[in-house]
This record gives C-alpha cells, structure tokens and sequence, in this order.
C-alpha cells in the first residue's frame, strides 16, 4: 500500500511563523503594555457602559471561515474588548477578590503557554513539576508543617477545598471511593461565613447538605463556644465528624476565625481541620499580620489563592496536607496510558493527587513572582493592601452619609449608606427602603465607570463592600471613591428609584 501523502500547501505554516516572530510578540506586548500604563495610571473608565445583552450583538456572527492579518485583529482587541473589560489594574477597582496582577507573573504568563508543558506527569514538565513540589513544601514550611507535608497546585480556592474535603473523606471512609458514602454518611461542620466552596464539595462528595452543619459567627468569626457544644452534641449522638472547616480570610469581611482555639478542639477529639486560607493565608509572608494565623499549624489541610494576597494572575491556587500520604490516598485510580513511573520517580507526578489532567505550569509564575520580588516585598504588599483598607475605615467612620459595619481585619471593608449628610440614624422601618438605596447605588455606582465595587448581604441588611487588591490605590482614590458613592446615593434617593 502506497503511503498517504503529507500535505504540501507551505502557505498553511506561514501565518504560524509570522505570528511566533519578534515582531508580533513585540505588538502583543505593546498593547499589553499600553493598558497597564494606562490603567495603572488611574486614566479611563473602570467598567464597560454596555449591558451583556449589547456585547452579545456586538459579538454576533459567525466563526471567520478565514484568517485576517494580526494587525486587524489586534486593532479590534483595542477597540471592541478592551473598552469592555473590568480593569482591575484601575486604582477605583475596589470590588472582588481578584488582583492587579503583579507585571513579571503577567509576562510569565506568557512563557507558559509557548512552553505549553503539561504539570500532570513529571516527563511532560520536567523543571516545573520541580519546581511545583518545592513551592508547595516551602509553603507548607510557613504553615509550620513538618518535610511531610505535601501539596499541589489548584485552579483557586474552590478546588483546594474540594480536594480537602475528599482526602478527608479518605481519611475517614477508606472504602467510599469503591462503595460510596453509604446511608450514614459523616458530618462536616464549618462556620456560616464560610465560602459556598464548603457546602459545594458537600454536596459533591455525596455527603448530603444536610450531613453539613454551620457554625454561628460571633463578631463575623466562628464561634467557638458555639463549635464546642455542637462537637459535644454530635459526639453524644454517636455521629462521626469527618472534618472541621475554619476560615482564614473570609469571602464577606475578611475576618479570620481563632484557629488557635479551633485547632485545639479538633486535636483534642481526633477531628480533620481544613482551613481555607484561600484569601488570608499570604498574610503568612507578613511580620504585621502574621499573628491571625496562629495555631495554623494544628491544622490538618489548607486553601491557599497566591492569586489573590499575592497579586498573581489568575489561576494560581493552592491545596496543602500536613502529610503528602493523605493527598496520595484521596484519588485511588490507575491509568497505565499516563502514569507508568515507579517508586521516586512516581513522586513527582502531580496527576495522581490532582482533579485536573491538562494542567498548566502555573508554578512558573509563582516562582518568577518570588524570584523576581521576593518574600519581604510580598509581605509588604499584603501590609500595603491592609493598610489602605485601614484608611478607607477611618474615612467612612469620619463621613456623615456612611456607616461602617466591621473594623477590617484585612483588605475588606463593609459598609452602608445611611442617607444624606445631616440626617439622624434612620430609623428601623427605613431599614428595608435603605437596603434598595444601597443596592441601586452600587449598581449605578459602577455602571458610572468612575470605579467599582461589591455589596452583600450582612445581618440581613444590604452593605456595600470593597476589597482592596491594587497597592496603586491611595488615600485620594477613597476620597474620591466616597465622594462618588454619597453623590450617588443623593441622586437614588432623590430620584425616588427606591
């Protein structure tokens, strides 16, 4: 049989070769580069004007049967997306927990998919498998791990606890990766401020929300007077507890819950505690702050997001174990196609302990970041980012139309709008009109493109919420910030929209 012909069109590798020129990496990075000059300076709107229903029509049409010149599509980069992005590298970005990403990892990104290097078997990624597993031990270290511990990178917070939860499962029904959970399935108990991660993976793992139970907060902490007499009652009942979940950093207000307490009841009952530090765990890099981690190291697991208090771009997260065993049992699979090393050389395959398969070398850029700025400047960062937070408290406690909810006990502050300067306290049944207020203003807030924020929930009452994430935002931009929010808010109230 005569062999099949290769294709010998040489026109089909040609736009491939101008595009991995000098040249076009260097319009790329201009472009790049132009937009964090720009936005970096503070210049242009925060937010897009247009409705998803607009950007729709915008982008309707069907898939380019042919290619244009990179010209045109970087041109229409320019002029169609980047006017209708969120520019979180804006200093008036104040809204979620997704940073202005430090420049170096932002370039890395780069770097990694020219590499295009696969992290789950250490054959396909051989430098940076390496440099995974000494990252993670090295993080591990600042928990107050022992050289046991293990770990592995996550696509965020969501999957680090997931991964937790499941080798806590492991730990504690050996046999329900094969049978199931069965219909007595354990009990994981976790405060009620915890991140929707929690309650997520209990559903997921097959435990029944039901087999969840959350903890009330005291002064938006777990209460851990609260924990101990549910611990008790579960024990007096006779049901298994298969993990405790403590926050280190919460989604809402950034409170840490008192891990040295909880710690202690969990060793003192034989019970997992998994701590999602998927926020507040970098505050470990800080001499400051440092101190609301204590009793870390009791822990049995931790969620650790470098992509957040770390300012790496997304997605760079982080699951630890204090020993690597309890992540190696939590996957029990065999996949001969894919992991065929034996002994040591096994070890450093991370797919055996990781949700993921096609996973990106997203070490690279956690080892550029700390290689390029290094411990002491991440922690000042962190600080830097508090700090500001602090100064944004100060300012709302001095303004007649807000009213602070929390003192922030990281980069996260809740506030609410309380009426026009020189009005009394409102009074309780114009609690419910102020909710609608506070909502609408948000909404007309960033809409506005002047900046951009949260809001939630808190007390049942509708606060709005800001999460400083960007170490260019000063005292000016918060100045500017409330002076905008309080014009708004005048103009909800005086337009009646509420």
């Amino acid at each position: 049989m005569a062999p099949t012909p290769m294709p010998a069109d040489p026109s089909l590798l040609t736009p491939l070769d101008d595009d991995a020129s000098l040249e076009a990496g260097t319009q790329f990075a201009e472009l790049i580069a132009g937009y964090l000059a720009q936005t970096h300076a503070g210049e242009g709107r925060v937010g897009t004007t247009h409705a998803p229903a607009e950007l729709a029509a915008q982008f309707a049409g069907p898939l380019p049967a042919e290619g244009k010149p990179l010209a045109a599509v970087l041109e229409r980069l320019r002029r169609e997306i980047l006017p209708n992005v969120t520019r979180l590298t804006h200093p008036m970005y104040m809204g979620h927990q997704v940073s202005a990403p430090l420049p170096a990892a932002i370039w890395t990104e780069a770097l990694i998919s020219a590499l295009n290097n696969s992290t789950a078997v250490q054959e396909m990624a051989p430098a940076v498998t390496i440099l995974e597993h000494q990252v993670v031990r090295a993080f591990a270290a600042l928990a107050g791990w022992s050289a046991e511990a293990g770990g592995t990178l996550t696509s965020g917070g969501t999957e680090a606890t997931f991964t937790a939860l499941l080798a806590a499962r492991a730990e504690a029904m050996p046999e329900a990766w094969e049978a199931g959970v069965g219909a007595d399935p354990p009990v994981v108990v976790y405060g009620e401020q915890s991140h929707y991660a929690v309650t997520r993976a209990i559903g997921a793992l097959g435990l029944g929300l039901r087999n969840g139970i959350a903890v009330p907060t005291r002064d938006f902490r777990m209460d851990t007077d609260q924990l101990r007499a549910i611990l008790d009652r579960l024990h007096g009942e006779g049901r298994r507890v298969m993990a405790v979940v403590a926050t280190a950093g919460s989604t809402p207000t950034g409170s840490f819950d008192d891990l040295a307490v909880i710690g202690r009841l969990c060793a003192e009952r034989g019970l997992w505690l998994h701590v999602d530090g998927a926020h507040g765990a970098s505050a470990l890099f800080s001499a400051v702050h440092r101190h609301r981690l204590a009793g870390l190291e009791l822990a049995t697991s931790l969620a650790w997001d470098p992509h957040k208090m770390m300012l790496l771009p997304l997605s760079a997260g982080m699951v630890l174990v204090k020993t690597e065993r309890q992540l190696d049992q939590a996957f029990a699979q065999r996949a001969p196609y894919l992991f065929h090393g034996r002994g040591a050389e096994r070890v450093w395959d991370q797919g055996v302990r990781s949700f993921q398969c096609s996973r990106r070398a997203d070490a690279l850029k956690l080892w550029v970041a700390l290689e390029r700025y290094g411990t002491r400047a991440i922690g000042a960062l962190y600080d830097r980012l508090c700090a500001t937070t602090q100064a944004l408290h100060a300012q709302v406690l001095a303004h007649p139309s807000f009213a602070a909810v929390h003192a922030p006990a990281s980069n996260i502050l809740c506030f609410r709008y309380v009426g026009r300067p020189g009005r009394a306290s409102p009074a309780p049944e114009e609690e419910a009109r102020l909710d609608r207020v506070n909502f609408e203003l948000r909404q007309r807030y960033n809409r506005s493109g002047e900046g951009w924020i949260t809001t939630t929930v808190l007390g049942g009452r509708r606060v709005l919420r800001c999460t400083l994430m960007n170490p260019r935002t000063t005292a000016a931009h918060l100045e500017r910030l409330l002076t905008g929010l309080a014009a708004t808010g005048v103009a909800v109230e005086r337009q009646g929209a509420a």
